[in-house]
């Protein structure tokens, strides 16, 4: 395997381990576009922002081992990738649990009625 693509493969990775939450547990995630914009637009920039100024200081650098070497500036095409990728897998687990854990509240309330 080619080192190169090995940060866009675990990204791959992490979206195909996370997309069936949208779906199985009813996430919602990617069905509200608008409400995923809002909440990544202000995590990317951040963060962003925060890469780039720790590449021009040479707080950190990235290899071109492991990167494609498409640069977006001085950051590489992973680094926003990875930016985009976490948060909303972060997203789909927050609401996948959410779910569950609504239904499970939900059962052990038909349960306690019935006990009543």
């Amino acid at each position: 395997m080619d080192d190169r693509f090995q940060y866009l493969l675990l990204m791959a990775a992490c979206v195909a381990i996370t997309l069936p939450l949208e779906f199985v547990l009813r996430a919602r995630v990617y069905r509200r576009p608008v409400r995923l914009a809002l909440a990544l637009l202000p995590t990317v920039a951040l963060f962003v922002a925060w890469d780039v100024l720790g590449i021009v200081r040479d707080h950190w650098t990235y290899s071109p081992r492991f990167t494609t070497g498409f640069m977006l500036g001085p950051m590489p095409l992973e680094e926003l990738v990875f930016f985009l990728v976490i948060p909303v897998c972060g997203l789909l687990t927050y609401e996948g649990v959410g779910f569950v854990l609504g239904r499970v509240r939900g059962k052990n309330r038909v349960q306690e009625e019935e006990r009543a």
